[in-house]
């Protein structure tokens, strides 16, 4: 039987891994830069904490989430998002609360049972920080920033910040029935999906992405007319504080995001080389999900960025390629003598970082060339009996085709800048028969 990857899942190879890596460090260069420390949650959590979190009318909740029973009856749910875990993980482990402000960032797999497409699958992975114990509007600037620099860092270009705010407990209520009554006169000609959130969740109207709804959805009555005065200050704020950070961004008024914890602050980065599903990161602030998760009442914002999209966008836009590491060294080898002297110099070159490898498997020399080239190796080692008898052999630079000769001694380190570490005599230099008169005490 020929097993294949499950639908929506994808192997990611070797090949593409170094982009992934590449990404990841970045990813982990900037958090550190703006102090934020890693977190690890599992996978699986219990199935309340998403469906309270998250809000059971969202389509995550109703249509998306991998939830099983396990042996003893208990609802888990396969983490279709992170903060809710990372909220949970901080109030267990005493890290989060209203007068200590807490940094965290995280990297790893999701999983939402959706439709596959560009950018998307069923498990996709995500970084994202977030960050706790501040309601102040400089910190959502600093949030939004990181993001940006985190896109610069990468040489992304062509991206926008689309901002806006969704408002708080005191004025949500009345933006939400203003949409409400809105979209009751016109979703007739709105789709399924739109038409049930009519009466559960109005706001989740303003997130579908069907063409006919946008059409509708882009007459739809704006957040911002509708802020209290203290969601209105603290909007006006941030806008201030990120046209001083240079930051470029969109105003859009019928932002909102897919997850009901979201309060003022919304935010997503988008590309126009993804399609309609055109967000590559997204979030916002969440000041009362650590209280009714359990907390004492905590503000708090973050984001989450897509790497599966980033890997599209950057294989699209040709920036695939800046992870430099890779194979330095192949050492190629004729008869058992040569294989001996290969495997030495591999080791003492593996403690000297320099990343080597040869056969294992008696090809022959055209066969190791290849297997050389197939690799990428920069160099090739090339070593027979004749060249053990003489303690050096030719080195042949790939790209160039450049070959010259270098000995076994200075092989590890002439070739690649690095200088050989000569142990010193325990004297003045004169050798075992000392006769230069310093004291070896």
């Amino acid at each position: 039987m020929k097993y294949t990857a499950p639908r929506g899942t994808k192997d990611i190879l070797p090949e593409e891994a170094r982009l992934w890596q590449y990404i990841e460090d970045n990813c982990r260069d900037i958090f550190f830069l703006y102090n934020y420390q890693e977190i690890r949650t599992p996978v699986f959590e219990a199935t309340e904490l998403f469906s309270r979190s998250i809000g059971q009318t969202t389509d995550i909740v109703k249509k998306e989430m991998y939830t099983f029973a396990d042996r003893k009856g208990r609802s888990l749910t396969l983490r279709p998002e992170a903060t809710a875990a990372v909220v949970r993980a901080g109030l267990e482990n005493n890290l989060i609360s209203p007068d200590n402000f807490s940094k965290f960032f995280y990297i790893g797999p999701m999983f939402r049972y959706e439709r596959p497409q560009a950018g998307r699958q069923r498990q996709f992975h995500q970084a994202g920080v977030e960050a706790f114990g501040s309601a102040d509007p400089l910190l959502d600037a600093e949030v939004i920033v990181m993001a940006v620099k985190l896109f610069n860092s990468l040489g992304l270009t062509g991206l926008r910040v689309n901002l806006n705010s969704v408002g708080c407990g005191k004025c949500q209520p009345g933006y939400r029935q203003a949409v409400q009554d809105y979209f009751r006169s016109h979703i007739g000609g709105m789709c399924a999906d739109c038409q049930e959130r009519l009466e559960t969740n109005p706001m989740r109207i303003l997130d579908c992405k069907e063409a006919a709804c946008q059409k509708v959805i882009a007459a739809a009555p704006a957040s911002a007319s509708h802020l209290c005065e203290e969601c209105d200050a603290h909007f006006k704020k941030l806008l201030n504080y990120l046209d001083a950070a240079k930051v470029e961004y969109q105003r859009s008024d019928r932002l909102v995001r897919g997850l009901d914890y979201y309060t003022k602050t919304a935010f997503e980065v988008v590309s126009s080389q993804l399609g309609a599903q055109n967000a590559v990161c997204g979030g916002g602030r969440y000041d009362n999900l650590v209280e009714e998760l359990g907390g004492k009442a905590t503000p708090a914002i973050g984001f989450a960025i897509g790497l599966e999209r980033l890997v599209e966008i950057m294989k699209q836009t040709k920036l695939a390629g800046h992870d430099s590491r890779g194979l330095l060294l192949y050492i190629a080898t004729i008869g058992e003598p040569a294989r001996k002297v290969a495997f030495d110099l591999l080791l003492k070159g593996r403690e000297s970082g320099i990343p080597a490898d040869m056969d294992y498997s008696g090809k022959s020399l055209k066969a190791q060339m290849k297997a050389a080239d197939r690799q990428k190796a920069q160099y090739v080692y090339i070593i027979g009996e004749d060249e053990v008898a003489k303690g050096g052999a030719v080195l042949k630079n790939m790209a160039t085709s450049e070959e010259r000769t270098v000995t076994f001694e200075n092989i590890l380190y002439e070739p690649f800048g690095l200088e050989a570490v000569r142990e010193e005599p325990s004297c003045g230099g004169c050798g075992g028969n000392c006769t230069c008169g310093d004291d070896n005490d």
